[in-house]
């Protein structure tokens, strides 16, 4: 619960125990709805629907639509069939398509069953298509306009229909649900003429999204031209809903928090974590852990295959896990830019070359100054303030050496591997941080252990 619905808990539980309804009615009326759903939340399971059922049916679809799915089915199994039917009735298609979505088979069965036939069948067509599509996110609730209609008429259509509507500000001109063209309010209001055609005014170049088109590919479009909807077309060009800026604010925090989990070695995972428990935490964590615990084997087996000479050496392998860290360290800086600059498209795989000419001067640069840093850092504290004689200037030189080189190995690495994972069809979030450490620690060793046996083992 955020800091600021603390206060409002506390207001509503005091009036809930006073058995003041009609004080919390008036108070609860002027609360947002995304407010209200994180508060109910905290409730209880006894309080909930009595204060659900204060709620005015618009503010009360709108808060049910902002609860987490465990509430909604709470809330629904303690619903009259009259109650269901009001409700879900008030929702708008895409709110309800998603309810449908979450619920168990007999919630849904019990859901569909109190719809009104439109209602059920714009949720059927909703759901035929592939998940993560802008056809599963749209909503059928848009204002239509012919070319034909003079601007009082269009109003006038706006004014009769558009209650039920997601939107109003910007109409779309179709003739046969095909698409004409988009038209705002503010550009009717503004004519000079309130018998102007529609067609007249309307903008026949229209930015549209296919039914398939992926809901994070929506996302990026709503943001790049500053749309408050985008209208989603089918195969034949005919529309079919829209897309608004709320869903897709939704979709790119769900995207976002996908991208981050896979970085962070994690199988992705719908629940919140306060509802997450410690069963479904170990279920998402325990695959990747298990994979890269494997891969670190490699590790092991170089160290392994260079044990005779780490004998003769043994001041090397104090500065193992500094030079593994640093590689890896090195290889998420730049995996993690690189992804984040293809999730924004930014970049596409035809920019490599590029990409690696960058990576490259970079890691020359870090590379000069850690091992100048390092160098210094070796011979004043672990040569002369350690005491440690078995450092020479020619171990030092092999340690600062193999830095240089183990982060232009990880930086090359951070960079290509993410850009080859989307060529390929992969998510690049997963080649993040553990995938390319791993890559790197083991890379790092063997160039270390070369570089050492080349200069002092000889």
């Amino acid at each position: 619960m955020t800091m600021h619905s603390a206060p409002m808990e506390k207001t509503i539980r005091a009036l809930l125990d006073a058995k003041k309804y009609q004080t919390l009615k008036d108070v609860l009326v002027t609360w947002e709805p995304a407010d209200l759903a994180a508060v109910f939340e905290e409730m209880g399971e006894e309080r909930t629907p009595l204060l659900f059922r204060l709620l005015p049916k618009e503010t009360a679809a709108e808060t049910f639509a902002e609860l987490q799915p465990e509430s909604q089915e709470l809330l629904i199994r303690g619903f009259s069939d009259r109650e269901l039917h009001e409700l879900v009735n008030e929702l708008y298609v895409d709110d309800a398509a998603d309810l449908v979505e979450e619920m168990p088979a007999n919630v849904v069965k019990r859901i569909l069953a109190q719809a009104d036939p439109q209602m059920r069948k714009e949720i059927n067509e909703i759901l035929r298509y592939p998940e993560n599509s802008a056809g599963s996110i749209m909503t059928t609730e848009y204002v239509s306009l012919r070319p034909e209609m003079t601007i009082a008429e269009a109003i006038q259509r706006i004014r009769r229909t558009g209650v039920d509507k997601e939107t109003i500000y910007t109409c779309y001109v179709t003739k046969e649900r095909k698409l004409l063209g988009t038209v705002s309010v503010k550009d009717m209001l503004l004519a000079a003429d309130e018998n102007t055609r529609v067609s007249e005014i309307m903008d026949e170049n229209v930015i549209s999204v296919s039914t398939l088109t992926d809901q994070e590919e929506v996302a990026k479009m709503l943001s790049k031209y500053n749309f408050l909807a985008l209208p989603v077309v089918d195969a034949d060009g005919r529309m079919v809903g829209i897309v608004t800026f709320d869903d897709a604010m939704d979709v790119m925090v769900e995207e976002t928090t996908e991208d981050i989990e896979k970085m962070a070695a994690i199988v992705p995972t719908e629940k919140p974590y306060l509802r997450s428990n410690a069963w479904d935490l170990f279920k998402h964590r325990i695959p990747w852990l298990m994979l890269l615990m494997v891969s670190a084997t490699f590790t092991g087996m170089i160290i392994t295959g260079f044990e005779s000479a780490l004998a003769s050496q043994v001041v090397l392998t104090a500065f193992i896990p500094m030079l593994m860290d640093t590689g890896g360290n090195s290889g998420s800086q730049s995996s993690v830019t690189v992804i984040r600059a293809l999730s924004l498209g930014e970049l596409d795989f035809a920019d490599l070359p590029r990409v690696v000419w960058k990576e490259s001067q970079t890691a020359l640069l870090c590379g000069l100054a850690l091992a100048m840093i390092c160098f210094g850092k070796i011979m004043l504290v672990d040569r002369l303030l350690l005491g440690n004689d078995g450092i020479t200037v020619l171990t030092a030189f092999v340690v600062c050496f193999t830095m240089a080189v183990t982060v232009l190995i990880a930086k090359l690495i951070g960079c290509t591997l993410p850009m080859c994972a989307r060529k390929l069809g992969f998510d690049p979030a997963v080649m993040a941080s553990p995938f390319i450490t791993t890559i790197v620690d083991a890379l790092s060793l063997l160039v270390y252990f070369s570089i050492a046996r080349s200069l002092l083992f000889t």
